[in-house]
């Protein structure tokens, strides 16, 4: 059952190999890996030159693919490290018939090996796992590691945007944006009640806001801040 179960995903990881690069560093030396860089081409992966949008854990890319098709004018990049998870997402994508979103399967933490600095205009963390044990805490993708990782990758005039629904890894999101250069603007602790417009639910996002569960939304900027698109 275990290897028609593998046979089947790997068909599928197949079928959305046009728009799906798999990194093959997931099983090595973090370290070492990321001090060799692979830069992806996203122009030539595109097939134009556009703002880079990225989303870091994109869950089965249903925000993604609205995203991109509300923005045509931008290059969408969806990044999940779960390949039972992307391989549904570059699904949707390739259902709804999105030629501006493109995905990559690693770890956060592996995004400089192939994402140039300075690139990225934009940020979305939705629904992150907010790994509520302390000792978990440098796995939340909110943590000063990996915040230094966002900011190699931001262009000066790029933002980052927070969603969750978790208010102990909201109030350690907002510790951890304004202890690490960041500032925040937009601050919403019920998001729908907020009057925000033009906001796209997630999967998890429509589900817990239909139990009358409360979303949390920040935006953070460095402090060399030009114009967002």
């Amino acid at each position: 059952m275990r290897m028609r179960k593998k046979k089947h995903l790997e068909e599928r990881l197949a079928e959305v190999s046009d728009i799906l690069f798999i990194s093959d560093f997931e099983d090595r030396n973090f370290n070492t890996a990321i001090k060799t860089p692979e830069y992806i081409d996203f122009d030539a992966w595109f097939g134009r030159k556009a703002p880079l949008i990225l989303e870091v854990g994109c869950g089965k890319g249903g925000f993604a693919a609205e995203y991109a098709q509300r923005r045509p004018d931008i290059n969408f990049i969806a990044v999940e490290k779960d390949a039972n998870v992307i391989v549904s997402a570059c699904e949707t994508a390739k259902e709804r018939d999105c030629r501006n979103l493109r995905f990559i399967k690693c770890g956060a933490e592996y995004l400089p090996k192939y994402i140039k600095p300075s690139s990225v205009e934009l940020i979305f963390l939705n629904f992150s796992c907010p790994f509520p044990k302390n000792k978990y805490a440098s796995h939340r993708l909110t943590h000063k590691n990996f915040l230094k990782i966002y900011k190699s990758l931001m262009k000066p005039s790029a933002e980052i945007h927070q969603k969750t629904d978790n208010r102990g890894f909201f109030e350690f999101s907002l510790e951890s944006f304004s202890q690490n250069g960041f500032i925040l603007k937009n601050i919403s602790l019920d998001l729908h009640k907020s009057g925000f417009e033009d906001n796209i639910e997630t999967e998890y996002e429509h589900k817990f806001a239909s139990l009358g569960l409360p979303i949390y939304r920040l935006e953070a900027y460095l402090e060399d801040k030009g114009t967002l698109i």
